[in-house]
């Protein structure tokens, strides 16, 4: 269901396509660029039914919005997706926010090939194409940006999570490389959060251990990852860049995961 704006025209607003935008972290993110002013194509894998968070800001700003479901198990279904949201819009996006992943509990003494392809396929497989399809629409002028999410632990890799983790370091090369590409017509950045959203392996009393971790003493707030996503979404002078909003974690070196540690 769309909510129809009551400020600017469609057409004034920048358009923004959030991966994974629905829920936990990308909700979060879509939320803060809804309260930007922007319109927004948000895709989950399998739904996209709004976090509750993200509903309420869709409605109080009044944000023109459409949800697009496409599994990214499948990387091929993440190229259509860009011109999925053209065709919806009427134009291609603005703003692209590769946020979608899926996340494992492999070692190198566990891993599959198995676990190596469905993280590549999700996780950078179809980032990539999503690049390649926002690349290459016809658009008109204008700022047009890529946002990857990344993860702190591309500064200090442990052994948990290689999969996972692997990928993450692929989408960081693909940030560079795209920069580079793309200039001047594309600009492309990361963001690399920290420990943000608890699942339900923390506990409260361990969230306060691992935050003293912290070079900063505190752990991220996802509304902080959100903020450096919009503005890496105006600020024009910036491509090739990762900001790491991990209150410091990415300065340190953990011998296993997070949810290992603190107990």
């Amino acid at each position: 269901m769309d909510v129809q704006p009551v400020g600017a025209p469609l057409a004034q607003k920048r358009l923004a396509l959030v991966t994974g935008g629905h829920r936990r972290l990308g909700g979060v993110i879509s939320a803060g660029l809804a309260r930007a002013g922007h319109a927004l194509a948000i895709h989950g894998s399998h739904d996209t039914r709004l976090d509750s968070h993200l509903a309420l800001a869709l409605e109080e700003e009044g944000t023109d919005w459409d949800g697009f479901v496409v599994d990214f198990a499948d990387p091929e279904g993440a190229e259509e997706l860009v011109a999925m949201v053209a065709d919806r819009f009427g134009r291609p996006p603005d703003i692209l926010v590769n946020c979608a992943a899926i996340f494992g509990q492999d070692r190198l003494e566990t891993v599959t090939a198995d676990d190596l392809m469905r993280h590549y396929a999700v996780n950078c497989a179809a980032p990539t194409l999503l690049t390649k399809a926002f690349a290459t629409i016809p658009a008109g002028p204008g700022d047009r940006c890529i946002i990857n999410i990344l993860d702190q632990r591309i500064d200090h890799p442990h052994a948990d999570q290689l999969a996972y983790t692997l990928s993450k370091l692929a989408v960081a090369g693909l940030t560079r490389t795209m920069a580079a590409t793309l200039a001047p017509r594309v600009r492309v950045n990361a963001v690399a959060p920290g420990l943000t959203i608890a699942t339900p392996d923390y506990d409260g009393d361990q969230m306060e251990r691992l935050a003293q971790m912290m070079p900063l003493a505190q752990l991220p707030q996802a509304e902080q990852i959100s903020e450096a996503v919009a503005f890496l979404s105006g600020a024009t002078a910036i491509t090739g860049q990762t900001i790491y909003v991990d209150c410091g974690a990415h300065l340190k070196s953990y011998d296993r995961d997070f949810m290992h540690l603190g107990r």
